[in-house]
Parts: C-alpha cells; structure tokens; sequence
C-alpha cells in the first residue's frame, strides 16, 4: 500500500531533487578589493605596454629623422668639398719648424785630476778644520760640488777675487757637460754671477778675476756633441713637437744663458770675435726653428738681444748683412722663412734692423730674377690674382717678408719714398682685387693681411 501509484513515478514534480552537499563560498569584500587591484594591475600593464610601443615608434622615427638630416649634410659637405676641389688639389696645412739637432755624441768625462793641486783646495786640506772635513786631494771635485750645490763656491771667490783656472775649467764643463740637473743648474747661476759682477771703483772691470775663460771654439764643440746641425738642409724635414728623435739636451739651456752673459761682458773682455759673434747669432736663430725649443723662446730672445748688441755701431752694419744672407741662403722658402723673421724681436733699432735685412734677403732668394727692391716690388704688382695656378700661400710668405722688409726699419720710409709706394700699392691690389668669396687656399688670408696692414700701418 505504500509504493508510489504508476502516475506518481511520471510526474517530475513529485520526484524529489538530489541533495547538494557542497557549499557555496561566500564572496567578501577582500576578495573584491582582490579582484579589483588585479584588475589595475592588468590595465597599468596594458598601458606601460602601449607607452612602450608608442616610444620604441617614437625613437624609431627620431632615428629616421637623424639619419636623414645626416645625409643631408653629407650631401652639402660632398658638394662644398667638390665646389672647392673644382679651385684646385687640396692644399696640406703647413707648419714651421725645422730638425736642428741630430743624434747627441757622447759627453766628455768629467775627471778633474788636477784639481787637487790647485791652491783652493790645498788652502783647505792645510787648514785645521781639515780634521773634520776629512778632505783629501783625491775628492777635491766632490768637495767643490758640495760647495757649488749650496751657493758657496761664488761666496768664496767674491771673497778671495780670484777663480783660478782647474776650478773654472771643472765649473764650466760640469754645466755644459753634468747629466744632474742640480749640479748643471748650479754652475750655470754660479758663472752667471761671478760674469754678472762688477768692481766697485772700476765699472769696466770684474769684482772677481778670472784666471781661464772658454772659447768660442769650446761652445761650437759643446753644440757639436749635442747633435746640432751646423749645416742643415735649406729644404730640411719639418720636426714635430712631440718627436722624441735626437737632442737637444737639457744643458742646451745653460750653453745659451752662458751666451748671455758672454755678450754682456763686452766692455769688460771680448770674448769673441766679429765673424764668432755672427755665428752664434746664426745658431740662435737656428734654433728658434726647433719647435721643441719652444719653452726657452724667453731665454733665447735675450741671448739674442745680448748678441746683438756684443757688437760695435762700425761692425754691425756689415754683420747685419752677413748674417741676414746666411739665413736666407740656408732656410726654406715656407713658413720656416717667416719664423726666422718673427723670432727676431722689435725691442731695439738694431733687432728691427736685422729683422729688415733677413727679410730683404729671403725676397731676393724667392724671386731669383731680382736684383733690388724696385725689381722685387714689380714682381709682386705683375702677380694676376684671378689666375687659377696662382699660388696664395707663395703671395701670403712675399706679404709677410716685405711687410717686415719695408715697416721694420723706421728710416726706411724716408730713405725709400718709391718702394713705399710700391708697397701701398701692393697691399692695395691685395686687398682689392681678392674677392671676399674666393675659396681658395690662402686667398682670404693675403686679402685680410693687406687690410690690416693698410688699415694700422700704411
């Protein structure tokens, strides 16, 4: 009686549904926040990789750009540079200096045997305080070193007034020959005084005598062992300023501050001669050129200065000449010509006389077909600027020369009214028939000298 009627078991309503046992959770607000901050971070990811996207385009297209405004230049670098190709070859760029020293000879020993015997060092090997010093004949040139380092040597010959010879042969090859630079540098200032002094009573003579003075032959060998070119090539290679082959030394500097003090001395005692005192202002000059000797343009301008004036007002005006053709015969004709001119200072009427006369000389070698100055200054009118095979740099160094030719000697304007007006033409066909456009080499540099010139000086 129980069971279920037939119908009951067909209607869907009446069967009873399966009973779920699982749970359902329970969403809470944390779980929210969760989804929620996962939701951000999504998005921010989303947006960091559109950024990304956007600047790797961005940097693409600034790439772009860059390259094309790049190739853009090269193409204008390409046609400036065929623009001035079509004027003429590419011109190097020049510079003066010339090799004046070769390999360096070996230095002379420096033993001085018979110093011992001199009575300097016997006066202090008979003296009592001998016993402490403990000097012996056999270490007479330690002992003078010690003297020499620490300023006494001068003190002592002041006081005696006598430097006798061993002491002032061993002093002077000690500067010229030491390879210390405290011992070299201490017998150049110890000769430079005891030169430098003068008597009280009498003003043409020496505080100190001097029992032996060197030779000019001794200073020519002394340049000869430094490697110094005494017959270097007119057309000699150009020397860098970082080349570390051949000299000079570092005595080079105590040989020409001993120069110095030689020259001044001439009232006292003349140490050289006439055709000595020309060669040794033919080596300075030389010297100016070693763009390695640049850190002593100071103390070769005053030996130069001091040279110039050892001579007498009879003797310096054929020496100028001397010495001015010996340059000019021995120097390139580039910008080392220039450099022998310029080195020369304009601080006496003497120096710019020189400087006058080296550079008249330099002309007359340039132009092989004059004679004169009124033969050089028509060479330079006849010069057609418009020529495509002019030579600007040539014209720049025949600028230069006569510039210092005709406005370095003061008198020469009034003794040479012509070539000063020969000259005022020049500067002015420079300046203007070189048209401010011409590109070629050393065209804008002539036209601006000529102005300058004109404008300061004419």
């Amino acid at each position: 009686m129980d069971d279920p009627l037939d119908f009951e078991g067909e209607d869907d309503l009446l069967v009873s549904l399966p009973i779920n046992n699982k749970r359902k959770k329970v969403i809470g607000l944390d779980d929210l926040l969760n989804d929620h901050y996962k939701e951000q971070e999504k998005l921010i990811e989303k947006q960091n990789k559109q950024a990304r996207k956007k600047a790797k385009a961005k940097e693409k297209k600034r790439y772009d750009d860059e390259d094309r405004r790049e190739a853009a230049l090269v193409r204008i670098v390409e046609k400036c540079h065929n623009q001035l190709k079509a004027f003429g070859e590419e011109n190097e760029i020049q510079v003066w200096g010339v090799k004046v020293f070769g390999e360096q000879k070996p230095f002379p020993a420096l033993d001085f045997p018979e110093l011992g015997s001199c009575n300097f060092i016997q006066s202090f090997l008979n003296n009592r305080i001998n016993c402490s010093v403990e000097l012996t004949a056999d270490k007479g040139a330690s002992f003078l070193e010690e003297l020499l380092v620490n300023g006494w040597l001068s003190k002592l010959a002041f006081l005696s007034g006598l430097v006798e010879k061993p002491v002032a042969i061993w002093a002077f090859n000690t500067m010229l020959y030491s390879s210390k630079d405290e011992l070299r540098n201490s017998s150049s200032d110890y000769w430079c005084t005891i030169l430098s002094s003068r008597n009280d009573d009498l003003v043409d003579q020496l505080s100190v005598k001097i029992d032996w003075f060197p030779e000019y032959s001794d200073l020519r060998n002394a340049l000869n062992i430094y490697g110094f070119l005494f017959k270097f090539s007119s057309s000699a290679e150009h020397e860098s300023s970082d080349s570390n082959h051949g000299g000079p030394p570092q005595n080079i500097r105590a040989w020409i501050g001993f120069v110095t003090s030689c020259c001044r001395i001439r009232n006292t005692k003349a140490l050289f001669t006439t055709v000595e005192a020309e060669e040794i202002i033919e080596s300075i000059i030389c010297l100016f050129l070693d763009r390695r000797l640049q850190g002593l343009l100071a103390l070769l301008s005053d030996c130069m200065q001091a040279t110039v004036n050892y001579f007498t007002d009879q003797e310096w005006c054929s020496s100028c000449e001397n010495i001015a053709k010996f340059i000019a015969c021995r120097v390139s004709k580039d910008l080392n010509c220039i450099q022998t001119v310029e080195c020369v200072s304009k601080d006496s009427s003497r120096c710019k006389q020189l400087r006058s006369a080296i550079a008249y000389q330099s002309l007359l070698y340039c132009f092989d077909d004059a004679n004169s100055g009124e033969e050089i200054l028509k060479s330079l009118d006849a010069i057609n600027f418009k020529d495509k095979s002019c030579n600007f740099f040539k014209i720049y160094i025949y600028l230069v020369l006569t510039e210092n030719w005709v406005l370095s000697n003061n008198s020469f304007v009034e003794d040479n009214p012509e070539i000063y007006e020969m000259f005022c033409a020049f500067l002015r066909h420079c300046s203007t028939l070189i048209s401010a456009t011409d590109l070629r080499a050393y065209a804008s540099k002539v036209r601006h000298k000529a102005s300058y010139i004109l404008h300061f000086y004419v």
